[in-house]
């Protein structure tokens, strides 16, 4: 399984202001999937949820998570998180994994 260490190395990443334990990608094409981002190496969850206005797609980390919404233009926005942040964010977005 892929670390929260690996995928940081993979980007500019920024912390969220007033969301401690999330950072959001930078310096990437806007146009740039989870799939690019991430390769074919972890398994990642798609979900349509009513209390989030874009595509969620999420994977788990060794010890965090990576949680990207794909808008409806094909733009995407990635979120890295720490664990307490990635467990804090699944509970907002009322995220059940199987």
């Amino acid at each position: 399984m892929m670390t929260f260490d690996e995928v940081v190395q993979r980007g500019d990443w920024r912390p969220i202001y007033g969301c401690p334990g999330r950072f959001v990608l930078r310096g990437v094409s806007p146009h740039t999937d989870i799939f690019e981002l991430l390769g074919s190496e972890i398994e990642v969850q798609k979900f349509d949820r009513s209390n989030a206005k874009d595509t969620v797609f999420v994977a788990r980390l060794d010890d965090g998570g990576l949680i990207s919404y794909s808008r409806p233009d094909g733009t995407w926005v990635h979120t890295l998180c720490t664990p307490e942040g990635f467990d804090r964010k699944i509970r907002q977005l009322e995220i059940m994994f199987q």
